[in-house]
């Protein structure tokens, strides 16, 4: 992750059993591809399968909302990409986007997501070496400017 710049993810593929009746990518699918590409992110603070394995912790979704702007098909390849808008020692707040491998937004999402004591469940801090990881990609992203898909709400217009 260099300064200023989201974290990225490995390239994915749109797999065949992904794609649905209308000839695209379910919608189920894109959710997919933005928790794999937040894995990889969560890496980085040192959530691996050794943690929650080892310490009984982990992090679960509180909420998400995914906005869905162009239809992805079998075999394109996308990249997910996770800025962190803001957290607290339970509490972290993303922004994700999927890209198309030519560059276009395929669709974004907007994540809540709690540190989990599994032996609840319950909701618990970050140990201490997490979140001064998680600060560290804090302060990388907070020079980013602030995504304008965030904070939308469903509704019907009068």
């Amino acid at each position: 992750m260099s300064d200023g710049a989201p974290f990225v993810a490995p390239e994915s593929e749109v797999e065949a059993g992904w794609i649905d009746y209308n000839g695209h990518m379910n919608m189920a699918y894109y959710t997919v591809l933005f928790d794999r590409g937040a894995d990889h992110a969560f890496e980085t603070f040192g959530l691996t399968e050794a943690y929650v394995r080892d310490r009984g912790l982990s992090f679960y979704v509180a909420e998400v909302h995914v906005c869905y702007l162009r239809e992805l098909h079998l075999g394109d390849s996308v990249r997910a990409s996770f800025q962190l808008l803001a957290f607290d020692e339970k509490r972290l707040h993303a922004y994700h986007e999927l890209r198309h491998r030519d560059g276009w937004l395929a669709a974004t999402c907007e994540t809540l997501y709690l540190h989990i004591d599994a032996s609840g469940p319950r909701v618990a801090p970050m140990p201490d070496a997490m979140i001064e990881k998680v600060r560290a990609m804090h302060a990388a992203h907070r020079s980013l400017p602030f995504p304008e898909r965030v904070g939308r709400q469903i509704k019907i217009g009068r």
